[in-house]
């Protein structure tokens, strides 16, 4: 039993439990900046192109009645079958994953850009001494 806390504690105190951890937290407050932007900008966009449709009111109900609203069916107890909800999803889902590709790939640019800098940075300066080394095989070179 002591094997395993020792085993849980060294698990826990590996940089990627915390990196992880990281991640979760900033997921969770980018999730909310994301279902803004799909929520607020947009969807009204998307709903002005198709002539005003909210997905999320598409359904079909399952016992023969008709109703105006999904809230409405929901509301008779009704079961729907809300399609519109899962179009919502694969839209909203679409949109993350895209703004996620481009927050990755613009970070991949960024790091690219900082790594050749650091290679430039990097390259060591000439000593003196194969400066002058270098300037007398040139003026060799050229007696020849």
């Amino acid at each position: 039993m002591k094997k395993i806390f020792k085993e849980f504690g060294d698990f826990i105190k590996r940089g990627n439990v915390i990196d992880l951890a990281v991640a979760v937290i900033i997921g969770g407050a980018f999730s909310t900046i994301v279902t803004s932007l799909v929520n607020d900008i947009i969807m009204p966009v998307i709903s002005l192109l198709t002539g005003g449709i909210d997905f999320t009111n598409l359904f079909v109900s399952l016992n023969g009645e008709t109703y105006t609203t999904l809230a409405e069916a929901e509301a008779a107890g009704a079961s729907v079958l809300a399609y519109g909800s899962f179009i919502q999803a694969v839209i909203n889902f679409l949109i993350i994953a895209f703004v996620i590709f481009m927050v990755v790939k613009a970070m991949n640019k960024m790091m690219s850009l900082k790594k050749k800098k650091e290679e430039k940075q990097e390259a060591p300066a000439k000593s003196d001494e194969v400066v002058l080394l270098e300037e007398i095989r040139d003026l060799l070179k050229k007696n020849k």
